[in-house]
């Protein structure tokens, strides 16, 4: 596997600290950017942007891939991710393993996809086709999901490593995902988690989440809960020292309440990996 650059803990960039990052410039390790949010040009995003990229490491989190859609690639649309990921010296960037709609219709959700053989298949094709127009690897992440086919023929997890493994691109686990689709469909979180192939792990994402009694929802307005945690903690064990995040779009308190949420990831890293220096 190709050599995986480790950025520390970083956080979500969102608009409401815009400012607050570039007057006191905090102890964050990187920032996560939302593609879509900076593809037009101008305007104050790219303006704040420009300034913050000078100051920390961005990596790049797209929407609108839709890699699991019958449709081809939107060519335009990866132009500008293209040019932007220039723009920013982006170290990468990931989307998610989901369909977003068929052209030109855009569902605005991360839509769930049948586990078979024949959608693994495509779907490897159009990760290489995407590599290839960016000229590296991208990372994929794994969504949350509360429906599932009939006529899947393997598990998540199997799924998602035959995509990454043929298409030989990298992994973004999302933490909380594991644990609200786990919930959600009544399997064991750390089934999934011992099944991911360590070496294609580059970035993991903690998040909140809503509880229903019935069901979970991924909604990213919630503080992480203890048993993400907990799982975050498995999940470090395993695959070492991954860039780790804290995503938040939603409800967004205060920049120093997420740094604060981020030193607890930080210290889990610490009780798990003394061989690695994590710093405050």
């Amino acid at each position: 596997m190709y050599p995986k650059p480790y950025l520390g803990f970083g956080l979500g960039l969102r608009p409401p600290h815009y400012t607050e990052i570039l007057a006191n410039e905090p102890k964050v390790d990187w920032f996560e950017i939302l593609t879509e949010n900076y593809l037009v040009p101008g305007g104050k995003p790219l303006y704040y942007l420009d300034q913050i990229q000078a100051r920390y490491p961005i990596v790049m989190h797209g929407v609108s891939l839709s890699i699991g859609s019958a449709s081809p690639i939107d060519l335009p649309y990866l132009n500008q991710v293209a040019a932007l990921a220039k723009r920013v010296n982006a170290y990468w960037i990931s989307d998610h393993l989901c369909w977003t709609g068929l052209k030109p219709l855009n569902m605005h959700d991360l839509l769930p996809i049948p586990y078979t053989l024949e959608a693994v298949k495509h779907i490897a094709q159009k990760i290489i086709q995407v590599q290839e127009v960016l000229g590296q690897r991208i990372l994929i992440e794994n969504v949350s999901s509360y429906l599932s086919y009939t006529h899947s023929e393997m598990s998540e997890w199997e799924f998602l490593t035959e995509v990454v493994t043929r298409a030989d691109c990298g992994i973004l686990l999302d933490i909380n995902n594991i644990y609200v689709s786990a919930f959600n469909h009544g399997f064991d979180p750390m089934t999934y988690l011992n099944a991911i192939p360590i070496q294609r792990v580059q970035q993991i994402h903690l998040a909140g989440h809503r509880h229903f009694d019935t069901h979970i929802i991924d909604t990213h307005d919630q503080p992480v809960i203890a048993s993400v945690w907990e799982l975050y903690a498995k999940a470090i064990q395993r695959f070492g020292a991954i860039s780790t995040m804290i995503e938040r779009d939603d409800n967004i308190p205060p920049f120093l309440e997420l740094v604060a949420e981020l030193n607890i990831a930080k210290h889990i890293a610490h009780a798990n990996l003394p061989q690695y220096e994590i710093s405050e």
